[in-house]
């Protein structure tokens, strides 16, 4: 989720050291960002929670595209819409947002022709994200367009649930392989507060229709944060395998519009491992599977059930990182962490032929550099963007960048 030099998206306290700039890469009129912000271990935290994976050296791409530190181009979230219906604590905190102009969200067929410019140069695995993607009427139609094409192997939803259980058939039918609900808590009270809508049975609906609809390989995402849910890691795990769905674990992020981020909060990889082997014994651990990139380092409990931990805060994987990201608007981001992306939409609309737009984005991967979390951990102190930033560029939310 994250990597070094495309500027992260978290402050610059006051008086704290410069990170290591990186080299500005100039495409037209639009430029690469050559600063990374300050962000670094709090001092609540011992320095022995943080690791990084940077001696990790990824396997090339199918094209053998690779960016400078030897990561291939294989994976590609696509953000559909900015809009959402919940208001999670970790995202969206704040009473009002700014939103991205309707007429400058890529139309579905832009958002298909942006798709098969990144299948063309090696990736085979897309995300549609948003804000909440059951938002945008069009998804099955989208899904439907990009499910035709044999070269995308895994074509994936992240949705928050609540809208899920009636549209879930017409996914299925559109050609969605798999899909991920979010699922903070199993307390409708808590839900009600850390979301400030009243849609948890809603939200179970969803999920059950998943589970009934015959899609493998379904994932429930829990970001856990001290003090709100950190004490139903056991029971989220036992709804989990009721419903036949894999767990997942997140660290709380300071990232986007994670304004009330504060490291007391952070429920480290290595205190819920602590935490479910007294409840439930010692895990095994089983890596990534058969795919090294994946964010999940997957466990397997005593009892057979298999969870996996997001560990982005206390140790980020930007040394195996292979996604890129494409905001509703069509900015692509090679790092969630990025304050500046390329506007790929101007240059569609501009009526830039296909060579010269897989010219753009062969010339932004192979000059690559970001570790953006990694870096996160090498300056003091840490904290999250402020009000007035996210406000003046909504492309620097979570929201916006489909996380």
């Amino acid at each position: 989720m994250a990597r070094l030099c495309t500027g992260h998206i978290a402050r610059q306290p006051a008086g704290a050291p410069s990170a290591p700039a990186c080299e500005a890469e100039p495409h037209g009129r639009n430029r690469w960002t050559a600063r990374t912000a300050a962000v670094t271990r709090s001092d609540t935290a011992p320095p022995s929670v943080f690791h990084t994976d940077a001696g990790h050296t990824p396997a090339q791409g199918p094209l053998g595209m690779v960016d400078r530190h030897g990561r291939p181009l294989r994976s590609l979230r696509l953000s559909v819409t900015d809009r959402c219906n919940l208001r999670c604590t970790y995202c969206m905190p704040e009473a009002e947002y700014r939103w991205l102009p309707r007429p400058g969200l890529l139309t579905v067929e832009e958002c298909v022709r942006v798709v098969r410019l990144f299948v063309s140069l090696g990736v085979d695995r897309v995300r549609l994200t948003g804000g909440e993607p059951l938002l945008r009427p069009e998804l099955p139609e989208l899904i439907s367009r990009l499910a035709g094409d044999a070269r995308i192997r895994d074509l994936a939803l992240t949705t928050n649930g609540v809208l899920l259980a009636p549209r879930m058939e017409a996914l299925r039918e559109a050609g969605l392989h798999r899909i991920t609900v979010s699922l903070d808590t199993l307390d409708p009270g808590r839900f009600l507060a850390h979301t400030r809508g009243d849609h948890h049975a809603r939200v179970l609906e969803g999920i059950a229709a998943a589970a009934e609809s015959g899609l493998p390989d379904l994932k429930l995402d829990t970001v856990v944060l001290r003090g709100f849910n950190d004490d139903e890691l056991v029971p989220l795990l036992d709804y989990a395998a009721s419903v036949g769905a894999e767990l997942r674990f997140i660290e709380y992020m300071d990232v986007g519009g994670a304004t009330r981020w504060h490291p007391d909060r952070v429920v480290s990889r290595a205190e819920l491992l602590t935490r479910l082997t007294e409840a439930l014994g010692a895990p095994t651990p089983l890596g990534r599977g058969d795919d090294p990139s994946a964010p999940a380092e997957r466990f397997r409990l005593p009892d057979g059930r298999i969870f996996g931990v997001i560990a982005s805060t206390t140790q980020p994987f930007c040394g195996r990182c292979d996604r890129s990201r494409v905001t509703a608007d069509g900015t692509w981001f090679r790092c969630l962490y990025a304050q500046r992306g390329l506007s790929l939409r101007d240059a569609l609309r501009e009526g830039a032929s296909d060579a010269a737009l897989l010219e753009r984005l062969t010339e932004g991967w192979s000059t690559r550099a970001d570790r953006g979390a990694e870096a996160r951990l090498s300056l003091f102190p840490r904290a999250p963007l402020e009000r007035d930033q996210l406000l003046a560029d909504p492309l620097l939310e979570m929201h916006t960048r489909g996380g």
